[in-house]
């Protein structure tokens, strides 16, 4: 069936997005990132240690091992509800609305936690709610923005994460530096840019002859993508989850890296350092490359630029544990990132299986993203206890992100 024939929901996309609708989602997605990566950064590790000082790497593992279990789940079932999704507001935006709420109710939650339990319920709401929200906010490149302006879109998507960090870093601990204080502003932040985006940006709806089928069995059957029939969907699911497994193992325990590793005077002071510089060559990179692949319809060869300057930085704070070198390290760390999401997102919505369920598929596409939240901190807890600390941690992220190039080599129907 060609794009003429199918309704505007489901066609490809052929009008440029303009800089308004950019803008809105560019600040859904920093209040997305932020919510989640604020806590992961500081507030999370810090309430660690504050519940149980002696055991808080573990705490802190577990917490954030079960959230993502739990964000697997919640990642491709919202959008496959998406997907089917009828109602005057459109298929996306009633979703990403539902999502910010329950995300915010966690960040509540934690803020009023005094023990581990309470602690990980708060997380596991986060986690559900926020990656419900990543679902529809991703989902809505393809739905809105035609291929040959994603990469530099995806740039911008790949700039609020790293924004979202950022500011998160600030927030809580320039701002506000009181643990429950830095919660709560997190959760207000999730829902004013879920709202703005809400409420001024159209959302496309489904035709009632064009909603796939409700029964629980069909539904359950389409969450399965078939690797012989889409390789290259296979390829590049498995680049995106060693690139993000790489970049997990490399930044969860940074914090702790700073205190116990470089003995850091002011730990919290020197991850906000590293961060901006972080920050600013993600912006350099994201940018320069999302309008070179645009200009050039080539995204493979990014990618693999994005892999070898990653681990780069991974293999520096291999060899040295020094404060210069998490210096050094932070800027080569951000523009090979910014460099890969700039493509990412373009390569990924390009080998998507059907347009009937690009929500669901891409919510399968994010728990390549996920699944490295589950398996970075409890291989990190075992790593740093048992297999030689710091410098294995840092090697095993170097690794991991060396392999996902060679899977991104094996894309074919992408250059």
């Amino acid at each position: 069936m060609t794009d003429t024939q199918l309704p505007a929901a489901l066609a490809e996309p052929t009008v440029r997005v303009r800089g308004g609708w950019t803008t809105l989602l560019f600040l859904a997605n920093i209040g997305l990132w932020l919510g989640i990566y604020a806590p992961i950064q500081v507030l999370l590790p810090e309430q660690a240690e504050l519940l149980d000082a002696a055991n808080k790497e573990l705490v802190f593992g577990v917490v954030t091992g079960v959230g993502a279990i739990v964000s697997l789940f919640a990642n491709p079932l919202v959008g496959l509800a998406s997907d089917r999704t009828r109602s005057r507001f459109g298929r996306r935006h009633p979703w990403t609305m539902l999502g910010a709420v329950i995300g915010a109710a966690g960040l509540v939650v934690l803020a009023l936690a005094g023990n581990v339990v309470v602690m990980t319920v708060g997380w596991c709401l986060v986690q559900a709610g926020l990656n419900g929200m990543l679902a529809t906010l991703t989902s809505a490149v393809p739905d809105r923005v035609p291929v040959e302006q994603r990469a530099t879109i995806g740039g911008l998507v790949g700039i609020s994460q790293m924004l979202g960090t950022v500011l998160g870093a600030v927030v809580v601990t320039v701002l506000i530096t009181d643990l429950a204080g830095g919660y709560v502003a997190c959760a207000v932040v999730v829902v004013a840019g879920a709202a703005v985006f809400v409420l001024r940006t159209p959302d496309l709806a489904l035709p009632k002859e064009w909603r796939p089928s409700n029964r629980w069995r069909d539904m359950l059957a389409e969450l399965w993508v078939s690797p012989r029939e889409h390789p290259d969907f296979l390829w590049a699911w498995g680049c995106h989850f060693l690139i993000n497994l790489g970049n997990a193992l490399g930044t969860f325990f940074l914090l702790f890296f700073l205190k116990d590793a470089v003995h850091y005077p002011d730990p919290d002071t020197g991850l906000l350092i590293m961060m901006g510089l972080y920050g600013v060559a993600l912006v350099i990179g994201g940018v320069t490359v999302g309008a070179l692949s645009d200009r050039s319809g080539r995204r493979k060869p990014y990618v693999l630029f994005a892999v070898l300057v990653m681990a780069a930085a991974a293999f520096v704070l291999t060899a040295w544990q020094t404060w210069p070198a998490a210096l050094a390290a932070s800027p080569l760390l951000g523009v090979g990132f910014g460099a890969y999401w700039a493509v990412a997102l373009a390569i990924l919505t390009q080998v998507l299986p059907a347009a009937q369920d690009r929500a669901k598929d891409l919510g399968v596409v994010n728990i390549a993203n996920l699944l490295p939240q589950v398996i970075a901190p409890l291989a990190a807890t075992v790593i740093l206890s048992n297999l030689g600390g710091y410098r294995s941690l840092f090697a095993a992220a170097g690794i991991a992100t060396l392999a996902a190039g060679t899977l991104m080599a094996r894309v074919r129907t992408v250059r």
